[in-house]
């Protein structure tokens, strides 16, 4: 008889949760398509719940293109106007803003550095941070790093990108590998940033 497999005890409550986190959360992400839909969750998030955001995805890959920046960021008040009657989204109008605001940003971004991948990863030297803690207590709402990225991303007109949204991103996208020492997957991926190292 296998053993229970042993996760982060964050995700367990509902299977799309338990996906997200076995399929998805911690892998080190270069798609700045992806890199943009987290921007976009993570600051969707502030003062929600993570699962909340989960379950309305869908929901705000249908109402911004599917995270194609370069739509999102033509987007008018017109459509900020209809996105507020959008039951599938979290209907904020300064998130929703910030969303086609920040992709506006986030164009001149991938235009100074190529893409925004090679912007963000330079952060942490292109390499994630590898983390052992035991328990949830021990995992920071924020570090150093998650400051300096908000504070640059701030001072490039970015909104919803405070350090603790920044630090989120992080683990969502794989700059940092905060799943716990006694998660199934602590090793796996750790190993994974070992190999490509070589």
């Amino acid at each position: 008889m296998k053993g229970k497999v042993i996760r982060c005890p964050w995700c367990e409550g509902f299977e799309e949760y338990i996906n997200y986190h076995d399929e998805e959360w911690g892998r080190p992400v270069h798609d700045d398509r992806v890199h943009f839909e987290f921007i976009v969750l993570e600051g969707a998030q502030a003062g929600l719940s993570w699962s909340t955001i989960l379950k309305k995805r869908g929901g705000y890959r249908k109402a911004f293109f599917n995270f194609d920046v370069d739509r999102v960021a033509k987007m008018r008040a017109s459509d900020v106007n209809k996105l507020m009657k959008n039951p599938e989204i979290v209907r904020n109008r300064l998130k929703i803003e910030s969303t086609i605001s920040n992709a506006k940003q986030f164009i001149l971004l991938q235009r100074e550095f190529g893409s925004f991948d090679k912007y963000i990863w330079s952060f942490v030297d292109n390499t994630p941070v590898q983390n052992n803690f035991s328990s949830l207590k021990e995992v920071p709402a924020s570090t150093v790093i998650s400051d300096q990225i908000s504070k640059d991303l701030k001072k490039r007109g970015f909104r919803f990108v405070g350090t603790t949204i920044i630090y989120a991103y992080m683990q969502a996208c794989g700059l940092v590998n905060d799943h716990l020492k006694t998660c199934f997957l602590h090793e796996k991926v750790s190993q994974k940033v070992q190999q490509k190292r070589r």
